[in-house]
């Protein structure tokens, strides 16, 4: 079976191909390395995944509707897992153009060439920050998560209604997964963990909103990945289904332990919280534990410690 992967070079991309290859799966991976963030760390990813035999890595945007329809066609797609994006709340504050664009468009163009293809299922990367400051806790999906903070969220949410769109129209199977702050070795360098594991080398002032007194639901990343995996066997028509540890931990503890883990003191310093960052996210799972047999496994300390070891062997510590 052919699988199709969108951001398939970028962080829960490669290693959702990476698990699909292994088992056998034939994966068309497309990714246009942008420069969000290094280049280098998936063109990394891309050459690991260019040993198998049954991968074709495939280098263009998603916004490029003529080139998506040829991947289907050339192809024969059978399941999609929709993960590029342009991510980053933050980001998104001063760029909304870009990332409606991408995260609109791109999805449009994915949604209408598989309609076209008759696939058999759609997963669609989505994300916890669409909650925005909710008074529900924990987020559950029955939220109408309708108060977005930044163009980020708000372009992932308006991504997941108009995949419903084309389930009622055409009757697509797509399951939207909203990811809970994905973390684990190789991961991300614009996330908390990379850069305070870089900080321990560097001394890079690392700033503390609030204090240090915001929670985040961190999820490892081969927990994020089996979740991902169980959607794309599984069509539930439409659905919307939270992927998260339901574990949220404060960044002041998240802080310590990769002090305990490196050795090393981080110079941090209070800063206020941006007006785009909710206060916590916080997973309500039990949906994807119904649905998918989702089961996270790996809590934050033993997966921490693991990027910690994999960080070290990365740069030679």
């Amino acid at each position: 079976m052919t699988y199709l992967i969108t951001g398939g070079a970028g962080f829960i991309g490669s290693h959702l191909a990476a698990e699909l290859l292994a088992h056998g799966q034939r994966v068309v991976a497309i990714d246009n390395f942008n420069d969000y963030y290094d280049p280098a760390i998936k063109r990394h990813n891309a050459a690991r995944l260019s040993e198998y035999d049954n991968c074709v890595m495939v280098e263009g945007d998603i916004r490029d509707a003529e080139l998506i329809k040829r991947l289907f066609a050339e192809h024969g797609v059978a399941r999609v897992a929709h993960l590029a994006a342009m991510p980053g709340v933050r980001a998104s504050v001063n760029q909304p153009g870009l990332y409606l664009d991408v995260n609109l468009t791109g999805t449009l163009n994915l949604l209408e060439a598989a309609k076209s293809a008759g696939i058999e299922q759609y997963v669609l990367a989505s994300t916890s920050s669409v909650y925005g400051e909710t008074k529900t806790l924990p987020f559950v999906e029955t939220d109408t998560a309708d108060r977005p903070l930044a163009a980020y969220p708000a372009s992932k949410r308006a991504a997941e209604m108009l995949a419903h769109s084309y389930h009622n129209l055409a009757g697509m199977n797509v399951t939207c997964l909203r990811f809970f702050n994905v973390y684990g070795p190789a991961g991300r360098p614009d996330m908390m963990p990379w850069r305070l594991m870089e900080a321990t080398q560097t001394g890079a002032q690392i700033k503390l909103f609030n204090g240090g007194d915001i929670h985040r639901d961190w999820t490892y990343i081969d927990d994020t990945v089996a979740g991902v995996l169980a959607a794309l066997d599984k069509p539930l028509g439409y659905e919307i289904i939270n992927l998260g540890c339901g574990a949220p931990i404060s960044l002041t503890d998240f802080v310590e332990l990769i002090e305990e883990y490196s050795g090393k003191r981080l110079n941090t310093v209070s800063a206020p919280t941006p007006l785009s960052d909710p206060p916590i996210t916080y997973c309500d799972n039990s949906k994807a534990r119904d649905l998918l047999g989702f089961a996270p496994a790996v809590d934050i300390r033993a997966g921490l410690r693991r990027a910690w070891e994999w960080y070290a062997a990365y740069r030679g510590l």
